[in-house]
């Protein structure tokens, strides 16, 4: 065998450590990266906090209408330590403005279910 390889005419054994692509472009390729990975996840985050606010809302103003028709309005807020736990609480508002605590609505609010005909609620 011989030690002629015509394929790596050319071939430098330093060039193997030079970076293919300088600092400065790789610098402007990491930000456009991380611009496009927020442009991508926050309008799915900002969809996800609407949809999950208008059912809440959605829901509350049932279980309110259910359990105390007396109520002026309704609250559906999301709290870390409300009374029902961690997720969306419902709050009926009374004419002096107290709010009472109606049900939890959970980390991921649904649309309220009606109980089976001759089931306690």
């Amino acid at each position: 065998m011989t030690d002629n390889h015509p394929e790596l005419s050319g071939y430098e054994p330093n060039d193997a450590y030079r970076p293919l692509r300088g600092k400065h472009f790789t610098s402007i390729l990491r930000i456009v990266v991380v611009l496009g990975l927020i442009a991508l996840v926050v309008p799915g985050v900002l969809t996800t906090m609407r949809v999950a606010s208008d059912t809440a809302a959605n829901a509350c103003a049932t279980a309110v209408a259910q359990y105390y028709p007396a109520a002026v309005d309704f609250d559906a807020r999301f709290e870390v330590a409300g009374p029902g736990g961690f997720g969306w609480q419902c709050y009926a508002v009374d004419l002096n403005e107290r709010d009472t605590f109606v049900q939890s609505l959970g980390i991921i609010p649904s649309a309220p279910r009606q109980p089976a005909p001759g089931t306690p609620a």
